[in-house]
């Protein structure tokens, strides 16, 4: 990578500067380190493009690595989503491995830091510890435990591992400085008791290492070079290196850990016990509800890997903690989908039209392309008959020069088919417009190369025959936070920003070719913007969520408020 001409982000230039300063590139190794206690959502998306991404760019290994050191919160259903989510955006791991792998490793070394002095067990309450800890200008005091002996403590810490005590009663600290001015460096806890069910080791045991602990020590263990984390690790760093000192071998490479700052998005939270709270109380249908900032929920709404991909490589890394507009993310998914999303019709709000010169039971099949996209126009047939529906905002009686679609006496073209003239209209009793009954020009089939089909007229419509439209449900989706940063203000809870109206469904009309869709098929609805059919979809009833519109809608009704 340091032969490519490319500019570099912080981290980066960090890794260069090591293996300027005599790290051999074949000792870089980086890591993915999710907690399995829920579903990763679009920070982590950052978090797995950088990492997997540094291993592509410098050719080394990924370790993806569940850090579950917590059974209270943590299931095998997360860890088989968030694999899922990680293949899913196209990248593939070296190792994978689990924190829990390390439990007796772990466990041996905390032996040795009691034998060393560097460690004790601690009996207060947590209050009573709270207390004792101190502020940050206010220096904390010395537990009463301190300075139980070497004896006291192997056996107090060996009973606590045979499951003698009941929860809350002994902890293992660190034996660092309470009066040092990293509140995380005063004589933190590394074992705390805990008898719950691991997803992988069962209840072998009933004592679990704390985060600051496990983590560099496992990233030590698997050799990760570069361990990144987000910018409220920071503090963690000292503690991080402190723990390393005490087991590290100069023979080995000694990870660095370095914090680039997280991205927020605008009108979502990307906060894990958040997001449960969303799913607990059924604000949202699930995890991967099209609405949720969750992966899944993107990848179930329709977003392209590519487009999260490349939303990732266009916010970058920074060391300044910053609220992204969804707008952008929006962009990219619109971006890709054009590329790769095949046109189709589809009508959402119906009207009626009668082509009243067109011959009675008379259909054609006419040919319309897939995607003008691609390098190599591929088509399909759309049935076309004497009877269609049109979109409503599609037609006025009467309209000023700027509106391009039909009204009567006008012309428009109907897309694939042919140009049609407004005539007349039915009402029901209520003045509603039920018909439109117009006439077409016989000559002008798209395609045909005769005079008329080449003919100019002011604008283009789409359609769907009534004899051959297929009912689909339609799931339109809006933000799902009214506030552009909902969980913005302590003061409020982020749930009184939910938009009520985040979810529409309707009744729609989509073309036959349709009906063989299937999970995840995205498509190009077109005028209307981009869909993709659900999970939930069947050919007997087919359903679409709406990905994003052709354009960016929110930022024009924002501009007028």
């Amino acid at each position: 990578m340091s032969t490519e001409e490319k500019s570099l982000n912080f981290l980066e230039q960090i890794i260069e500067e090591d293996l300027k300063n005599g790290l051999s590139n074949d000792k870089l190794r980086f890591r993915f380190p999710p907690e399995p206690n829920g579903y990763l959502h679009v920070g982590h998306a950052s978090a797995i493009c950088l990492n997997f991404g540094l291993g592509i760019d410098y050719q080394s290994p990924v370790n993806l690595r569940f850090d579950d050191t917590n059974p209270a919160k943590e299931e095998q259903e997360y860890v088989d989503a968030i694999k899922k989510d990680i293949e899913w955006l196209g990248y593939q791991w070296n190792t994978e491995c689990y924190a829990s792998d390390y439990f007796q490793q772990l466990y041996d070394w905390a032996v040795e830091f009691i034998k060393k002095g560097k460690a004790y067990v601690d009996s207060q309450s947590s209050e009573e510890m709270a207390k004792q800890k101190g502020t940050p200008t206010q220096v904390g005091t010395n537990s009463p435990y301190r300075n139980r002996s070497v004896e006291e403590n192997l056996n107090l810490f060996e009973r606590m591992k045979n499951g003698e005590f009941e929860e809350g009663t002994h902890i293992l600290r660190a034996k660092i400085d309470m009066s040092h001015n990293n509140m995380l460096m005063r004589d933190p806890i590394m074992y705390r008791i805990l008898k719950k069910h691991h997803h992988r080791t069962g209840n072998d045991w009933c004592i679990y290492p704390m985060y600051d602990w496990a983590h560099g020590e496992s990233d030590y263990l698997e050799q990760i070079s570069h361990s990144f984390c987000t910018l409220e690790f920071l503090p963690h760093r000292e503690l991080y290196d402190w723990f390393l000192d005490q087991v590290y071998d100069e023979t080995k490479v000694r990870p660095k850990q370095r914090e680039f700052a997280r991205r927020n998005l605008s009108h979502t939270v990307v906060s894990k016990r958040k997001l449960l709270q969303l799913v607990e109380e059924k604000h949202v249908n699930g995890w991967d509800d099209p609405r949720m900032s969750t992966i899944s929920g993107m990848r179930r709404r329709g977003y392209p890997p590519m487009a999260i991909r490349n939303f990732a490589k266009t916010i970058g890394i920074a060391k300044r903690t910053n609220l992204i507009d969804v707008s952008l993310l929006e962009f990219c998914v619109r971006e890709e989908l054009n590329k790769t999303a095949p046109r189709v019709m589809a009508v959402l709000n119906p009207v009626k039209l009668v082509i009243t010169n067109y011959p009675d039971g008379n259909e054609e099949w006419l040919e319309a392309e897939n995607n003008p996209e691609e390098e190599v126009m591929t088509y399909r047939k759309v049935p076309f008959s004497k009877e269609l529906y049109i979109e409503r905002e599609d037609f006025q009686e009467e309209a000023n020069k700027k509106f391009f679609r039909l009204t009567l006496g006008t012309e428009v073209r109907l897309k694939n088919a042919y140009i049609i003239k407004g005539e007349s209209v039915i009402k029901d009793e209520n003045g509603n417009i039920t018909e439109i009954h117009c006439t077409y020009d016989t000559d002008s089939r798209s395609g045909s190369g005769t005079e008329a089909s080449q003919r100019k007229v002011k604008g283009t419509i789409h359609w769907v025959s009534i004899n051959h439209a297929v009912p689909a449900e339609i799931r339109v989706y809006d933000r799902l936070f009214s506030s552009e940063s909902p969980d913005g203000n302590k003061e409020i809870d982020f749930k009184e920003f939910i938009n009520p109206n985040s979810l529409e469904i309707i009744t729609g009309y989509v073309e036959p070719s349709l009906q063989s869709s299937k999970d995840l098929d995205q498509f190009q609805f077109q005028r209307l913007g981009y869909f993709c059919v659900d999970k939930e979809s069947s050919p007997s009833n087919l359903v679409f969520n709406k990905t994003v519109g052709l354009r960016d809608t929110w930022a024009k009704v924002e501009s007028k408020e």
